[in-house]
């Protein structure tokens, strides 16, 4: 075990999306996280393409019966903190809320993984990651002028606002437990989260520099200077030439010299401008502006795809991608100088209950009853 989190032990509730997430950034920076699912879950030979899923053990547990829910009661005893990424009610409702819990365990970080948060009108209602962005006005604020606003993934909700927030979260309760030996519920919620994200935007709008409308503002494609285009193959090209020293380079390097481009900061250039940069752009194949232009400070980069990024030489040689059992995956992140992340692992296919259980403290007689018991 390496990474700056070995010696802390999490339980995970296995669920979809920004709770596995989190789990994967612990597990990824060493800490020991345990899955706990439910029986017939195992995903077997598909478990190499679970990639959120890996770097942990499993444990099928039937928390249907009274003598699972007591299984995982104790095995809380021994753990650090505990993810679970259910509705609001799901957990007290197995006998496994967070008074349950931290009852057994009163330092435990119980952290819970919402997208509407765990009170509040929505509470009780299902949604994804368009919903929760849709509420908090990130999705209103992504696409081109009079168009429909362009959905971005599940970046924004499930993944930033979501479980690098509970990641976050968990972690600031595990270092205050430290000092004042109790642990505390950390309610994660993807609305609030995105709507966090959202910081900088709103200092913007307050001083007159974003708009409500969508494509017409600095950082949202509306400037010539940020924004994609379109090369003569087909492929593009990102341009992000902000800073006016940048911005400088950017127009020497292209030979550009038409007068109409030093009033770069003025909104109402920006249409025709980039309307001149895109016919500049296909002028060119993509390479070839990466030989004018990568590597420069006119903050330029190819837009690769998927298979592309994996193989740019600058992401070879940090090693920002690895491949498991076949599987492309970016590789754990963010680097440290005195206790590196090893390589993961693949998720595990099947269930491993009994080693955990052993592992975790758990007499061999009372693992051989809950065996035979059909628990696990």
């Amino acid at each position: 075990m390496a990474g700056p989190l070995t010696g802390m032990k999490v339980i995970e509730m296995v669920g979809l999306g920004p709770a596995p997430f989190c789990a994967m950034l612990l597990a990824d920076m060493g800490a020991e996280v345990i899955r706990v699912q439910r029986p017939g879950q195992e995903l077997g030979e598909r478990a190499r393409f679970d990639v959120l899923g890996r770097g942990r053990r499993a444990i099928a547990l039937d928390l249907r019966r009274p003598e699972g829910v007591e299984t995982l009661l104790q095995l809380t005893e021994g753990a650090d903190a505990l993810i679970e990424g259910f509705r609001p009610g799901v957990m007290e409702r197995l006998g496994l809320g967070s008074g349950e819990c931290l009852q057994r365990n009163p330092k435990l970080v119980y952290g819970r993984m919402t997208g509407w948060g765990q009170t509040g009108p929505l509470a009780q209602a299902a949604g994804h990651d368009i919903n929760y962005i849709a509420l908090t006005g990130a999705l209103n604020a992504i696409g081109r002028p009079g168009e429909k606003p362009v959905v971005p993934h599940n970046y924004i909700g499930d993944f930033g606002g979501g479980g690098m927030l509970l990641a976050f979260g968990v972690l600031c309760a595990l270092l205050e437990a430290q000092r004042s030996g109790l642990g505390q519920v950390v309610d994660a919620a993807m609305t609030d989260g995105t709507a966090l994200l959202s910081a900088m935007m709103y200092g913007f709008r307050a001083a007159g520099r974003l708009s409500d409308e969508r494509g017409v503002s600095l950082l949202d494609g509306g400037a010539h200077f940020y924004d994609t285009y379109e090369c003569a193959d087909g492929r593009h090209i990102a341009l992000g030439a902000i800073e006016p020293q940048f911005y400088a380079e950017f127009l020497q390097r292209c030979g550009i010299d038409d007068p109409q481009f030093q009033g770069q900061m003025d909104p109402r250039q920006w249409p025709a401008l980039k309307e001149k940069l895109s016919a500049l752009f296909r002028q060119r194949n993509r390479q070839q502006w990466c030989e004018l232009l990568e590597g420069t400070d006119a903050c330029f980069a190819p837009v690769l795809d998927w298979a592309e990024a994996a193989e740019h030489p600058h992401n070879r040689e940090r090693g920002t991608y690895l491949e498991l059992d076949g599987v492309l995956q970016p590789a754990p992140a963010p680097r440290f100088s005195r206790t590196p992340a090893a390589t993961p692992t693949t998720a595990s296919g099947d269930s491993q209950s009994a080693a955990v259980l052993r592992d975790w403290g758990l007499p061999q007689v009372r693992i051989d009853a809950l065996k035979s018991a059909g628990v696990i």
